[in-house]
């Protein structure tokens, strides 16, 4: 094979991997890694660098593994981005760096993902340096969530030697990390590593911590020189239709949470179950109804359905994770919509009507408009419908903090760089943004560090 084509990355045999939660990409080879990194050109004017929300310098890195320099390329990654394991997992590369790479105008992009992943998991096999700790600069901070952008902006600061204390809601640390993307798509051994680092880093990590509760902001606004609030969107959106309080409606939010932090798909061994159905619908076409749909099929669904009001062009999910999918077994009903779910005698569910849909003009968000066609309405036979049709962010912190602004869409308010309405507290990812991807959430926690560095540098304390 010439170096000049892009190495494929080896996975489980699809038949194998229905029945297992390991992990679906099993990596590269260090033969694999230093001949893709080897197809890197090396551009004067690297236009991936500035496709990454975190700014790695991604030719340093890659040549770095093509000179067989492994500790230069995690020294490179980590210099930029505290989760590069989390990140060469999950990362939608496909849309941000490696779309803009040269490579990709007369074929196939460096799969610049990929290598990030095989550097770091080579950092993490071979033992994780120590992080350098600087001067201690006598400020406090406080991090309020320890999703990806909690954790990065945590990182950033205690780099730029604040006194960062993190504080997570959850009995686990990493946020959606945890509780939302499945093993086989993000170990969770590998988000521990990446949180031990952070803990090395100097970060004071407070589990069971649920800011609004124990303590409001304006209460840690007493103890600490500035909050940084990275909570997420955990609160999940419904359809508003009849029948979805039936028993075996599972909000998706729900069903990954019991299946991927609570590890329900080991019940008995652990104490939260989740009800396997034989026939599964899942409601949405992002990646929350990709993992919800392929856990479904692990835990043992005779059929798995993903029901989505647009087409196969419109669905927003990552296309390595529709077709990962698909190759699953999981079956795709597309230009359909749910519109009533019907109930046993014992509030079971056991039906969903549908309608379908066609396409018309183009909505605000660019996407074509779905409208229902007259008189398709259709039954669907199910026992578990998991509805995975978005989320909005958990309300509380608003409600108990002074003078915050937020949006009608229940999102904080917050500039280009973090700063909220409220003196001394920023906000950034999901919770500002609404849901959308791990990156783009640390991102926005590496953008607030700086403003918070700032803020604590200037005179306004």
């Amino acid at each position: 094979m010439s170096v000049l084509e892009r190495q494929d990355m080896p996975r489980q045999d699809p038949e194998k991997r229905r029945s297992n939660f390991d992990e679906v990409a099993m990596g590269y080879s260090h033969e694999q890694a230093v001949n893709e990194a080897s197809r890197c050109i090396q551009c004067k004017k690297p236009l991936c660098v500035a496709g990454c929300p975190v700014e790695i310098d991604i030719p340093a890195f890659i040549k770095c593994i093509a000179d067989d320099d492994m500790e230069g390329a995690i020294s490179e990654l980590k210099s930029m981005n505290a989760l590069p394991a989390i990140c060469g997992r999950v990362c939608p590369q496909e849309t941000q760096c490696e779309e803009v790479c040269v490579l990709a105008k007369k074929g196939e992009p460096v799969a610049i993902g990929r290598l990030e992943r095989y550097a770091a998991d080579w950092e993490l096999e071979n033992k994780q340096g120590e992080p350098e700790k600087p001067e201690p600069t006598g400020k406090k901070v406080a991090v309020v969530g320890s999703g990806p952008a909690g954790l990065t902006a945590a990182a950033e600061l205690a780099k730029m030697g604040h006194s960062v204390t993190l504080m997570e809601a959850l009995h686990k640390a990493g946020g959606v990390l945890v509780y939302g993307i499945p093993e086989f798509r993000l170990p969770k051994s590998i988000v521990q590593k990446e949180v031990e680092y952070i803990e090395r880093q100097g970060v004071d990590i407070q589990l069971n911590s649920v800011v609004g509760m124990v303590e409001t902001v304006d209460e840690l606004l007493d103890e600490y020189d500035a909050v940084f609030l990275g909570t997420g969107a955990g609160l999940p959106s419904f359809m508003n239709i009849d029948g979805e309080n039936l028993s075996g409606v599972y909000s998706a939010n729900e069903f990954l949470t019991r299946v991927n932090l609570m590890k329900a798909y080991q019940f008995p061994d652990h104490d939260t179950p989740v009800k396997n159905g034989h026939k599964v619908v899942v409601v949405g076409g992002g990646n929350v109804a990709m993992d919800a749909a392929r856990c479904a099929v692990r835990l043992g669904a005779e059929e798995v359905t993903v029901v989505y009001r647009r087409g196969d062009d419109e669905m927003p999910a990552r296309r390595e994770e529709i077709e990962n999918a698909k190759e699953e077994g999981v079956i795709f009903r597309l230009l359909s919509n749910p519109t009533r779910i019907l109930g046993d005698e014992k509030n079971w569910v056991r039906q969903m009507e549908c309608l379908d849909m066609e396409l018309c003009e183009p909505d605000e968000s660019g996407r074509c408009r779905p409208v229902p066609v007259e008189g398709s309405e259709h039954i669907l036979d199910v026992d578990v419908i998991i509805i995975a049709v978005g989320t909005s962010p958990n309300p509380l912190i608003p409600k108990t903090t002074s003078s915050l602004e937020t949006s009608k869409w229940g999102t904080i308010i917050a500039d280009d760089n973090g700063a909220t309405s409220k003196t001394g507290v920023f906000a950034g990812g999901d919770v500002v943004t609404g849901a959308a991807t791990v990156i783009s959430a640390m991102g926005a926690g590496k953008i607030a560090a700086r403003a918070i560095d700032k803020y604590l540098n200037s005179n306004n304390l």
